[in-house]
Parts: C-alpha cells; structure tokens; sequence
C-alpha cells in the first residue's frame, strides 16, 4: 500500500510491522481516515495519472460540445443565412433559441447524474447531440434550424454541469480550479479551432453540392460522435475503480474520497438539501455573475467573426484571425488558474481580468482605427473566458454536500446561459454598438457583484471562528459547507 504517517494510532494498528500495519488500514471501515496521510510523491503520481487519463477526454468533449453550439457565427459570414432564407432578426433568433432548452434542463441532467450514472448521461447527450449537428448540414429552411438547434440545446444542456461534477468525484475542493481552467478553456480552444476548421470546410464549397457551411456542419458533428465513443470507454461511473489504477492507487482514492465525506453527505437524494441549495446566498451571487460574464462568452464566441467584418476583414480572413485571439485567450485562463488553485483566491482573480475586458469594450465602443479595434478583441478575450471559468470553480469549492453543490451548480449555469437568449437579440446589426456597449455594462455589474460575494465569505468565515471560540451557534445551515471546519475560498 502507499508509504504514509498517521497523526495518531489507528484500530487494529497493534503490530508494528510494516505489511501488516499497512493491511489494517486498508481493511479498516475507514473510522480514522482523516488521520491517514497519504506519501505526497504517489499521491502526485496519481493526480498525474488522473489527469492523463480523464482530463483529454473531457477536454475533447467539450470542445466538440462548444464546436457544434458555436459555428453558428462562423457559418453565418458564409452566406448560410441567404441559403436557407433568414433574415438577420430570424437568424439572430436562430443563435438565442438554443438556449431555450439549454437553460430548461441544465439542472435536471446535473441532478439525474448519478442515477443514470455518468457514462450513460454524457454519452446519450453526446450522440444525440452530433446527429443534430450534423443534420444542420442539411437544413433547407428556418423551421429546419430553429428544431436542430432546440435539439442541440437540450442535449448539451447536461454536458457542462455533468463534466463539472465529474471532476468533483475525482479530485479534493483544492486541486479543482485547475482542472475546471482545463475544462473552460476549451471554450475559447474552440473558438481557435472552430477558425480553423471553418476557413478549411469553407473552401469545401461546391464539393458534393454542398455549400461549404453545409460541409461545416457535416464534418464537426462526425468528430463529436467520436467523442462519444471516448466517453464510454474512457470515464468510469467510479472514478476511484478506474482500469488503469493499480489496487495500491484504488486505495488511495478510497482514502481520498473517505476524508471529503464529511462534506460529501449523503449518497440518498434530498429534497431537504435541494431546498437549502435553494436559499444559498452563495447561488445568488455566483449566478447573477454568471449571468452577467456568460453576455461576454455568448457574444464574443458567436459574433467574433462577424465583428471583423464588421471591421473590414472578408469572411474568409475574419475566421482566421479570430485563431490567434482565441489561443491567447486560453494561455492566460490557464495561467490565471492554475495561480487560483495554487492560492485559493478567486474575486481578486475575476476582478483584475475584467479591469482588461471593461479597457477592451471601451476601445471597441470609441476608436475607429481598425488595427486598435483588434487589439480590444485581445483584451475582450481575457474577461470572456477567465470570468466565467474562474466563477464556475469559486462555486465548485464553496459548496458541498454533491447534491447541494449539483443542483446549484446546475442552477447557476441555468441562469447564467440565459444571458445567451440575451447576446442573440443585442448583437443584431453591424458594428454592434449595442452588443458591446451591453457587454461592457454586464461587466461593470459583475464587478459589483464579485465585491459583495467577497465580502459574504469573509464574512462567514469569521462567524464560524467564533463559533469555535466558544460564541453559540445559532445559524440554520451547520451541514456540508456549513461545517465549522469548513473554509470558504474568497
């Protein structure tokens, strides 16, 4: 079993044997498991391991996932709207009806994950959802497109909370933000990509009768049928009895996962903790943020490309300079995480990077030199993806016991995409004056919001030191994140 030190004796630790020593433990109910420290160098070997094995997987997936929802707005300068017969007020409705059912069901797949066990849930969504992508390929009219995009958003509706819980299953409150920036960042990856592919399949144009928008389509939704395959064979429902564990590492999960019981709760649904979930101050605060970061992520990742045009670039070059805003704008998600995670600080973080975003919208809103324009993408970009990831993992590690944190995770996505019903009617017609002077607004707000969040945890860290101090504990949540013991990240 794993080299390890115990802060004290544990039952049945009698002999001093090394082998036996090690045996009792593992044979153990687990009573004294808080006690257990695992060696910090396998330890690390098995984050690693972890890491390699789950986190391309979901990285794949999702980027797939952002792919299919996203390319909307790089079709769109390929003449996709006079084709099937859109106007730009049906095709803007086209971009925000997605969300109508994305928001409807984020909360049911994230709470109905465990019963219908992770594999089975990401990999039906995932099916579904790249026949819907790729039968866009062949959609003749606006009717056609309106019901392929309802489909897709219902089905990637589960793909984010669902991911987002997996990794909770897998990893401590303090090892998360990193891989949550991993997961993210496929976000912005896939606006790169989808650049690419677009500027690529664009030039497909004729081949088969085909409009190369069609072939757009076509191709992305076979990759994400790939994903699926990924999925089933490569994410366990049990993450802890993964094929590629050793049985010495199988109990090191075991022992990890014990020692965050105490905040786990639970393994039967509650309505008593949905209702909690309910009255969290924390989901009020994280989903107005949510919501107001996610007006950037919807309308930066779907207008992009018209943006430059708007700017004077040609559909096909428009495509190709989003890549490198894209690429820069996950290198700095990825680098502002992983010093997240490394220090356990969150509002410092989203507020120093929407102080770029405010900058970049106010050049966007006020200069005409096209050059200066995009660099404002540049500094949009930091905000747009490092606000919402970053706020996804504050919540992820503030909340606990998995239900509570499920259903609330759910919800705070749920309202935060609404704000992709919102993007799709304020960025309608060129320069899109409205659409930025929207999205700066939404900025200026969250910064409020992000404050006063701040404040809250701060806040009650500080009661529940004195509660430990001996001052009486009269709150009415003292479970999951409301231990004592538990400290929230700020």
């Amino acid at each position: 079993m794993a080299n390890m030190e115990t802060k004290k004796d544990i039952p049945g630790n009698e002999n001093d044997n090394g082998n036996e020593r090690k045996t009792s433990i593992q044979e153990s109910s687990f009573r004294d498991v808080d006690e257990v420290v695992l060696d910090p160098k396998k330890e690390r070997k098995l984050l690693m391991k972890l890491d390699c094995a789950f986190v391309p997987i979901i990285m794949l997936t999702y980027l797939s996932c952002f792919l299919d929802r996203s390319n909307i707005g790089n079709v769109k300068v390929a003449g996709m709207p006079e084709d099937i017969g859109a106007s730009e007020t049906q095709f803007s409705t086209a971009v925000s009806i997605f969300y109508v059912t994305y928001v409807l069901l984020e909360s049911p797949w994230a709470v109905l994950m465990k019963k219908l066990t992770p594999r089975n849930i990401l990999t039906g969504l995932c099916i579904v959802w790249s026949l819907a992508t790729v039968f866009t390929g062949f959609v003749q009219n606006v009717a056609a497109l309106y019901a392929t995009r309802l489909i897709l958003g219902a089905c990637e509706a589960g793909l984010f909370p669902c991911l987002n819980l997996y990794l909770t299953m897998v990893y401590r409150r303090e090892e998360q933000a990193k891989r949550v920036s991993y997961l993210l960042s496929c976000a912005a990856i896939s606006g790169a990509v989808g650049g690419l592919l677009a500027y690529a399949l664009l030039h497909m144009d004729g081949i088969g009768g085909k409009a190369g928008w069609r072939w757009v389509y076509i191709i992305e939704g076979l990759f994400s049928i790939i994903c699926a395959a990924l999925i089933w064979f490569g994410l366990p429902n049990n993450p802890a009895e993964a094929y590629f564990l050793t049985s010495e590492e199988k109990w090191m999960m075991r022992v990890r996962n014990e020692q965050r019981r105490k905040y786990m709760g639970s393994e039967e649904f509650s309505w008593e903790e949905m209702w909690l979930a309910l009255r969290d101050p924390k989901l009020a605060f994280s989903a107005v943020t949510q919501f107001c970061q996610d007006i950037l992520l919807y309308g930066f990742s779907t207008f992009l490309p018209t943006i430059l045009t708007s700017i004077g670039y040609n559909s096909l070059m428009s495509n190709v300079l989003t890549v490198p805003v894209y690429i820069w704008a996950a290198i700095v998600f990825i680098a502002i995480a992983f010093a997240a995670d490394r220090y356990s600080i969150f509002a410092y973080y989203i507020l120093g990077a929407n102080i770029f975003g405010i900058i970049g919208y106010i050049l966007l809103l006020s200069v005409d030199n096209n050059a200066v324009k995009y660099f404002a993408t540049y500094l949009c970009a930091i905000a747009t993806y490092t606000g919402v990831g970053l706020n996804v993992a504050w919540l992820n590690v503030n909340v606990a016991p998995q239900y509570r944190r499920a259903l609330e995770i759910g919800l705070q996505q749920t309202i935060g995409n609404c704000a992709g019903i919102v993007a799709g009617q304020v960025y309608r017609e060129s320069p899109y004056v409205l659409g930025n002077a929207f999205s700066l607004g939404s900025l200026v707000v969250a910064q409020g919001v992000v404050v006063a969040h701040a404040l809250y945890l701060r806040r009650e860290n500080a009661v529940k030191e004195r509660i430990k101090e001996g001052m009486e504990d009269t709150r009415r949540v003292r479970s999951g994140d409301g231990d004592v013991e538990f400290r929230y990240h700020f």
